[in-house]
């Protein structure tokens, strides 16, 4: 689907999705658990249902309810051990996260199992967590290569994971952590890279009974976080909710930075998820922003470049850069590799968008220098298949001096179904064409 967006300024108020980073989580969960789940999920996604999809290929039953989803957890025996579907294929469509959450997860429960997906998702990064489950005695197929078959036991002990790579294999090592005989540690070298991430695995964890010691370690003039976790049962809390998404929050409050004001409802100003820094970020480039209780709000001000880290949050690139591109002066954006690992190689396509657009944006290593000038043109962008670069080049174009038509922007859907709805909403004109 291509999308054509006449310019016109977005304003108002808007809802939160439910963030999927919190979702996949507690859905895992309560496939684990010992009892019966309800999980309050306002909002459903491409990359959440591929989550369901996995734990239901395990046994998990999973109904969509009014309020979200009731999950009946994976089978299990007289003694309490999980007993999932033998041979199972869960299919990850293109949902790095769930990839990276149900590899250890399926180590874990011991029964052979493939993992399956499509789009970019075999060529996304797995090591050092392939090679950590191979050398604590899961069997796995050739790493990169979907489907990947897992079997045999796997034992425990410590896991050592680099803090510069993906948080999410620490998160999965944890969910998977009371399952595995002899207990778990997971050690993470400092400087620990998107931690804020596993405090939303952590407080999971916890949500659901189970107890999860962290300490820090000096070893040979290295410092480590620790993750201990022993073999114990995963107990269900009845009902939990899924929280405000600040991830796809952050374009709205973009918007807002850019003309505004936008307000988003329904996102914990306390929320562990590390994205809730675009409202600093914002402020940061000049924008006027407030938090209350139940969400945040952005203003137009007189927008300038500055140098951001986003060593902690990389997902926040796109919003940030469609800021920057109308910000006056340069905006460097440090500390983004791993967005070259993204569903698109993050840092080409967040630069191609805004210079199909008629702004100016360049690659320098693993920079990103924006220099704005308050406004761009439009054009025609190429989504890439990356949901983050279509809701982008839409917040860009709602601003611009000419209409934009966005190609393949279905992809919004792997975490937004709803965007263009909402979009509409804050006065977004947008033209839909197949």
């Amino acid at each position: 689907m291509d999308v054509t967006i006449e310019p016109h300024p977005l304003s108002g108020t808007v809802p939160a999705v439910a963030s999927k980073s919190v979702a996949h989580r507690l859905l895992i969960l309560a496939a684990l658990a010992d009892g019966t789940t309800d999980i309050d999920c306002n909002t459903t996604s491409k990359d959440i249902e591929a989550t369901v999809r996995c734990l239901e290929a395990l046994g998990a039953r999973i109904a969509r309810t009014r309020l979200g989803f009731r999950v009946r957890p994976i089978p299990r025996d007289a003694s309490g051990t999980p007993l999932p579907a033998s041979g199972a294929t869960l299919d990850c469509g293109e949902s790095g996260s769930t990839l990276r959450f149900m590899l250890p997860v399926a180590a874990a429960l011991g029964s052979p199992c493939a993992l399956d997906g499509h789009g970019r998702l075999a060529k996304r990064p797995l090591s050092p967590l392939y090679e950590e489950l191979a050398s604590h005695g899961a069997r796995l197929s050739q790493k990169g290569v979907l489907p990947l078959r897992v079997e045999g036991d796997l034992a425990g002990g410590t896991f050592d994971i680099p803090g510069d790579v993906s948080s999410q294999y620490v998160s999965g090592l944890l969910m998977a952590a009371p399952l595995i005989p002899g207990g778990v540690r997971v050690r993470v070298s400092e400087p620990f890279e998107s931690r804020a991430y596993v405090t939303i695995t952590t407080d999971a964890l916890r949500t659901f009974g189970v107890d999860v010691r962290v300490t820090h370690e000096q070893a040979d003039d290295a410092s480590f976080e620790l993750f201990e976790v022993a073999p114990q049962a995963v107990r269900t809390p009845g009902t939990v909710a899924v929280e405000g998404d600040w991830s796809n929050s952050a374009f709205w409050l973009a918007a807002g930075a850019i003309a505004g004001p936008v307000s988003v409802t329904g996102l914990d100003v306390r929320s562990p998820q590390g994205d809730a820094a675009i409202v600093t970020v914002a402020s940061l480039l000049g924008a006027r922003t407030r938090t209350e209780g139940g969400g945040a709000t952005t203003e137009r001000a007189a927008l300038r470049g500055r140098t951001v880290s986003v060593a902690d949050i990389p997902d926040l690139v796109p919003p940030i850069a469609a800021m920057a591109a109308y910000a006056q002066g340069k905006t460097r954006i440090t500390d983004a590799a791993r967005l070259r690992l993204k569903e698109s190689d993050r840092l080409e396509t967040v630069r191609a968008a805004i210079a199909c657009m008629g702004g100016d944006a360049t690659v320098e290593g693993d920079d990103l220098l924006v220099r704005g000038t308050g406004s761009l043109p439009g054009g025609v962008v190429d989504a890439a298949n990356d949901h983050r670069i279509a809701m982008m080049a839409a917040v860009c174009a709602a601003h611009a001096q000419r209409p934009t038509t966005i190609r393949g922007a279905e992809c919004v859907a792997k975490s937004y179904p709803t965007f263009f709805d909402d979009f509409r909403s804050l006065g977004g004109v947008v033209r839909e064409s197949e």
